[in-house]
């Protein structure tokens, strides 16, 4: 029986992790010419290109269900059993996803042997501790993804399986539609709400009662000015790196 971490953190996925159509156009991008796609970690359906055939594997039944009727056919499996045969795919897809895996290396050696290339949407965590919300209010983020296979560990596993990743960064829009954890940088009331932060791993399994009291000094700093006066450089800019990175082979 697969384990289901995502039976209540992914309670309202769809509506708050919808793609951003800028992402969405980098990651396509990526995909090249490619005709057939497996998108492993595939949730609710993010960033699935529409104009090839798709295959989605998903461990969650909660993030299956909440794919729309029109998504592409999702398999319930883990990444570290992919039930396709080799070169299955012209690309394998994972966004936002790896973190999660149990077993990294198993997990990208199966996403290489099902797919001919690989297009994976991870973070530089040094880049992203230096995010205000970590640095300022919960360094606990930056503690807990230490422990987390993100950018470095992606590239040290490509590597030594003898492909040569390229890595770009992915900078996140100023209005940014979906609400990973990094979207609101530029819109800092958003993380006062508890539903916006529900759609967040890295807030949502965080001990909450830390939480409550690092949104209650942000709260404090956006009622007195005292956010906007120490981030006014920010709230010109469009777009910002945050340390999110597209890697491909």
């Amino acid at each position: 029986m697969i384990s289901d971490p995502y039976a209540e953190l992914g309670r309202d996925y769809a509506r708050s992790r919808r793609p951003d159509p800028r992402i969405a156009a980098t990651v396509t991008a990526a995909l090249g010419d490619a005709r057939s796609v497996v998108n492993v970690g595939a949730g609710a359906g993010s960033y699935e290109p529409e104009d090839r055939s798709v295959v989605a594997v998903e461990p969650s039944r909660r993030m299956i269900g909440q794919r729309p009727a029109a998504a592409a056919p999702a398999v319930q499996a883990c990444a570290e059993g992919l039930p396709f045969p080799d070169r299955a795919f012209d690309v394998g897809l994972a966004v936002l996803t790896v973190h999660h895996w149990t077993d990294v290396t198993a997990g990208l050696a199966e996403l290489r042997r099902v797919s001919r290339r690989q297009v994976i949407v991870t973070w530089d965590q040094e880049v992203f501790a230096r995010f205000w919300l970590v640095r300022d209010y919960l360094p606990e983020i930056a503690e807990h993804e230490s422990r987390l296979a993100c950018l470095d560990r992606v590239v040290e596993e490509l590597s030594a399986a003898g492909e040569t990743p390229s890595v770009t960064p992915l900078p996140v829009p100023s209005n940014c539609v979906d609400g990973f954890l990094g979207a609101y940088w530029r819109r800092p009331e958003a993380y006062l709400s508890e539903r916006v932060r529900a759609g967040m791993s890295g807030v949502a399994l965080l001990d909450q009662n830390v939480v409550a009291a690092a949104v209650g000094r942000l709260r404090a700093d956006l009622a007195d000015g005292h956010w906007h006066r120490r981030h006014v450089g920010l709230l010109g800019r469009t777009e910002l790196d945050l340390g999110y990175r597209l890697v491909t082979t």
